[in-house]
């Protein structure tokens, strides 16, 4: 049987000072709204990461849709929230959309939640969302934490521009294949990724962008043994081989310098041409062009492998 854990004294005046927020609740006249979503952020881990707005849209909507109402319910407990919950995840979302969208249309309000964060990041969310917005139903934005956006901040890269990918595919051929098609990304780059799958995944960075590039790996984010590792792609493979990976890991990959030529795969050919054409072997070339621009040398060969020579006459 699962035992609540004990309310520390931070947590106690943290509920309490929520109940001295009766006269400011009083002035919301208009919260919640009927006929309208609210996207409400959760605590990635600290349960003292949610915010006072998303404690009382959560306490005053009507229903409040959860990824996993079990693990929502534990949340709820905590903050005293008595709202009731409908399921709404993966394997549901095409019967569970109308019946929510009825409620909304008879002016329910309704709190979205996910396991942990904003909703609709890597999760069915976007799709309630969207289907809000085609009905004519308001969609409201609670602010929260996110897995991402937490690991990017401490990352110590570049942080005025970045691509977040979510998770890669599962299969090895279709992750090589998408990570081709960011090889020549120059902003940084953020990923989730399980642990069964993380060693097998930085050995497709390492052989898809090179393993020089620099990576930061985020766990157990906001969590008493949150960790956060540093290092090169081929550092971290070495690092990994060593040690079992354990919980749910946020990748923040550096981008190729924007000082560095991005070139096209006709203008790589180009230059692999005009290598193979002063005499030097295809895997002579391909290694040249490798140190030229940071590509794997193992993808350059493949190209090389296909360039068709033209005899001279």
């Amino acid at each position: 049987m699962n035992r609540v854990s004990p309310v520390s004294p931070a947590q106690t005046r943290f509920i309490a000072s929520l109940q001295t927020f009766n006269l400011y609740l009083s002035l919301m006249q208009t919260d919640p709204k009927p006929r309208t979503l609210y996207v409400v952020g959760t605590p990635i881990g600290n349960l003292e990461d949610i915010t006072f707005r998303a404690v009382r849209i959560l306490q005053t909507v009507d229903i409040i849709a959860a990824e996993d109402t079990r693990h929502t319910g534990k949340l709820l407990q905590h903050f005293q929230v008595k709202t009731p919950q409908v399921s709404y995840h993966e394997h549901n979302r095409t019967s569970r959309i109308p019946e929510l969208l009825e409620h909304l249309v008879n002016n329910k309000a309704i709190a979205l939640v996910s396991d942990a964060g904003m909703p609709g990041i890597s999760d069915p969310g976007y799709e309630l969302v969207k289907a809000c917005i085609e009905a004519g139903i308001a969609v409201v934005p609670i602010p929260g934490a996110s897995a991402a956006i937490t690991a990017l901040s401490a990352s110590g890269l570049p942080t005025d521009r970045f691509v977040f990918e979510g998770f890669l595919p599962a299969k090895s051929q279709q992750r090589q294949e998408h990570l081709e098609s960011l090889q020549t990304e120059s902003r940084t780059l953020i990923f989730y990724e399980s642990p069964h799958r993380l060693r097998d995944t930085l050995q497709d960075l390492a052989l898809v962008w090179g393993s020089d590039r620099q990576i930061v790996l985020g766990r157990e984010l906001t969590k008493l043994y949150e960790e956060f590792w540093r290092g090169t792609i081929a550092e971290a493979i070495a690092h990994y081989n060593q040690r079992e990976p354990q919980g749910e890991y946020t990748l923040v990959v550096a981008g190729i310098p924007a000082s560095q030529p991005q070139l096209t795969e006709e203008e790589l050919k180009a230059e692999l041409k005009q290598l193979i054409s002063q005499g030097i072997s295809r895997s002579q070339a391909s290694r040249q062009l490798a140190k030229f621009t940071s590509l794997p040398r193992r993808q350059l060969y493949q190209l090389a492998l296909s360039i068709v020579l033209t005899p001279e006459l």
